[in-house]
């Protein structure tokens, strides 16, 4: 994730390079699960969000532009989006993910065009 996009809106100091997996993620309405894995790469930042028995086992691909704040001590990171709306969004394809642009411009337009 790209965390120099995001530093306004941080309840936390958080430093590039800083291991977000494990973290918990909290929608606008309630806890969706935990980073799976993250990215820092510039224009294409994003978090993976393993969402376990809440939606069955789906796994979701967040654009680092949905994400309002970051508690490093909480370990707890807060996305600006419903569970709804996170629910249906494009399925997480591991095998897109990477070096796919269209896959991220579906997954960014979903979102508002927060880059993906």
């Amino acid at each position: 994730m790209h965390i120099r996009e995001i530093t306004t809106t941080l309840q936390s100091p958080c430093q590039t390079g800083t291991d977000l997996t494990g973290f918990k993620v909290e929608a606008s309405d309630g806890s969706i699960g935990k980073v799976d894995k993250h990215s820092e790469d510039v224009g294409a930042a994003y978090i993976v969000v393993d969402t376990g028995v809440w939606i069955f086992g789906k796994t979701v691909l967040l654009p680092a532009g949905v994400i309002s704040s970051i508690d490093v001590a909480g370990q707890t990171i807060h996305v600006g989006r419903t569970k709804d709306e996170i629910k249906n969004s494009p399925e997480f394809d591991k095998d897109k993910h990477i070096g796919d642009p269209g896959y991220h411009e579906q997954v960014g337009g979903y979102y508002g065009d927060h880059r993906a």
